[in-house]
């Protein structure tokens, strides 16, 4: 064999190994929806956690207000969105 069909044929083989590796190690459909399963929970829980626990607060106080609600909300949405930039880059 002459030297460049030699290279020529190790890329290919290369190549094919590379193919069949990714075709093995391919997420599958059920290992997707858990993946955005848990996005979706690590999310909501913190929103949840935190409108449930305002209210709490608000119901304790004197008076009518939503003062802990909105705000534990609001926060609720920032560590939400902060756990799911944290999963993402971590999968990566």
């Amino acid at each position: 064999m002459k030297p460049g069909n030699d290279r020529l044929a190790r890329r290919v083989e290369q190549q094919a190994k590379r193919m069949q590796r990714a075709e093995r190690e391919r997420p599958t459909l059920l290992a997707q929806t858990v993946y955005l399963g848990s996005l979706g929970l690590m999310f909501i829980l913190p929103v949840v956690g935190g409108v449930y626990l305002g209210h709490w607060l608000d119901e304790q106080l004197a008076g009518y207000s939503m003062r802990w609600t909105l705000s534990l909300l609001f926060l609720g949405l920032l560590v939400g969105a902060f756990n799911v930039y944290w999963m993402i880059k971590s999968h990566e």
